[in-house]
């Protein structure tokens, strides 16, 4: 399906190939769907950021877009995406691959459009992908909306945050050199665990917390906040222009 007024591509790393959305001008943001996939929802959200002035690439790594969020649909992803080795769902201390893939998509897209650096966004089963692009890729304004992966069935899942132990010293690092990351989620949200004080026990300042009251989930989309989107916003326009 396509989405209208977003020019339909695909990228290829190491082997993997996901089809990708582009719109807009502007320094590059990078926006990672949550589960079923680029539903409406997620899909305006990305068009405020094309609004605000910045480039936006929302890849699709599962689902259909522009199907909207529902019952079928997620049960129907989310079976997929657990047997999926790009995805880590269930452990502790390692980095969901696809972040690799990620890395990689934001690395060519800074390459084309140059400045400071790339801004990624991730949401929910994809709410810690920007930590992990870190790594490997050109990321400077790392958004972690209401991140849920790994599950949080146990407590160490709760507050692990799907990096490796090398994987968080270089993200470490990075936050200790200056680049800040920023975090939201509803202070109700089980999904999320104990996640947020992971982040601030090994980010310390470097951690910004945007926390919310309440039960809602999905920050930017189904539960949109617009105090929230609007420091999503703010936090792009300050570290990418």
């Amino acid at each position: 399906m396509t989405l209208e007024g977003w020019t339909e591509s695909s990228f290829t790393h190491d082997g993997s190939t996901y089809p990708t959305y582009r719109r807009g001008s502007g320094p590059g943001v990078i926006v990672v769907h949550e589960v079923p996939g680029i539903t409406p929802k997620v899909e305006a959200f990305a068009n405020e950021v094309v609004d605000a002035g910045f480039t936006v690439v929302l890849p699709s790594l599962f689902g259909t877009p522009g199907v909207p969020q529902g019952l079928g649909a997620i049960t129907k992803v989310i079976t997929r995406v657990c047997i999926s080795s790009e995805f880590v769902t269930m452990r502790a201390g390692r980095t969901s691959p696809i972040t690799r893939w990620l890395g990689a998509l934001a690395d060519e897209l800074h390459g084309e459009l140059g400045g400071p650096g790339v801004g990624a966004l991730g949401m929910c089963l994809t709410g810690g992908f920007a930590l992990g692009m870190m790594v490997t890729g050109p990321v400077v304004a790392p958004v972690l909306s209401q991140p849920s992966t790994p599950f949080p069935v146990t407590p160490r899942l709760r507050g692990d945050l799907n990096l490796s132990p090398a994987d968080l010293g270089v993200v470490k690092d990075k936050v200790a050199a200056g680049c800040q990351v920023l975090g939201l989620r509803y202070k109700g949200d089980p999904a999320v665990g104990s996640r947020f004080d992971t982040l601030r026990r090994e980010l310390g300042d470097g951690f910004l917390a945007v926390e919310l009251a309440g039960k809602g989930h999905s920050v930017v989309t189904e539960h949109r906040d617009e105090a929230a989107v609007q420091r999503v916003l703010a936090f792009f326009r300050e570290k990418l222009t």
